[in-house]
């Protein structure tokens, strides 16, 4: 299995127009970069490799990784227009979408404990989505919608009926058909010119396309997660998510649902 991360963003939500902040991946907890949390988690589950999409600040990133000993684990693409829609980075890891290996996706800003992220590397479906019941509220949690027990629908705005809507965490498992598949609706955007939208429309189109049942999901309600987007997330990250990681892996167990705080709940809460 291959690993691909996004990391070529400026994360102008989270820092404006201020370039002197490092790219999010290199957001630091308990004196880990995400990246390095990353990896481990990868490596220790028998992942093959990590590909990142770099753009911004890609010397930064290589740096990071050259210091935590993964240059024989960690390979780089690098996209120039990184600047444009996020679908043009999931775009340059066209030709690793079309490997033929299995391959997982995964943003790069999320804090989360390891459970989360293997229970999506030893599910039993090989093309699989994540699915947290506790979703916020909102237009920016991107929502997967269930139906009869199968992902159906996906994506910030949805409408229609479904039996359960929970929020994506950023995890993706992919068989090397439909991973070839996603390659192909990046494929699709890109020629038509449809730059301005995020990567999660060209999975979305992949997923109505197939027949019920292609999509399994796993339900991690319950395992601490944030993906870090703006200030007040970081702020929780660092205040509420990050002391329950290190409450769990101290305990040795795992969280209740309340380690999961809403985007609106205080900090202090």
């Amino acid at each position: 299995m291959i690993a691909i991360m996004l990391a070529a963003g400026v994360g102008k939500r989270l820092y404006g127009d201020d370039l002197t902040q490092p790219p999010k991946a290199l957001l630091k907890f308990d004196g880990k970069t995400l990246l390095q949390r990353h990896i481990e988690v990868l490596r220790s589950n028998g992942v093959n490799e990590l590909v990142m999409v770099v753009g911004y600040r890609k010397a930064d990133i290589m740096a990071e990784v050259a210091a935590i000993g993964a240059e024989d684990y960690v390979r780089t693409i690098y996209n120039p227009r990184y600047r444009g829609g996020p679908i043009i980075s999931l775009w340059t890891a066209r030709e690793v979408l079309r490997s033929g290996e299995d391959c997982l996706f995964m943003d790069a800003d999320v804090l989360y404990q390891p459970a989360l992220l293997e229970k999506l590397i030893h599910s039993p479906h090989g093309d699989c989505f994540l699915f947290d019941r506790q979703i916020e509220l909102g237009d920016d949690p991107v929502r997967l919608c269930i139906r009869d027990g199968h992902p159906v629908d996906f994506g910030k705005k949805i409408e229609g009926d479904f039996d359960i809507v929970g929020e994506w965490p950023g995890f993706l498992r992919m068989s090397p058909r439909i991973a070839a598949r996603i390659a192909d609706a990046t494929d699709d955007f890109i020629d038509r010119g449809v730059v301005g939208v995020t990567y999660e429309e060209a999975m979305r189109a992949v997923l109505v396309s197939e027949p019920p049942g292609t999509f399994g999901y796993e339900d991690v309600s319950g395992i601490p997660w944030i993906e870090i987007d703006f200030p007040s997330d970081l702020l929780r990250a660092e205040k509420i998510i990050l002391p329950r990681l290190l409450g769990t892996r101290n305990a040795g167990g795992e969280s209740g649902e309340q380690d999961r705080p809403k985007k609106g709940q205080a900090s202090g809460a």
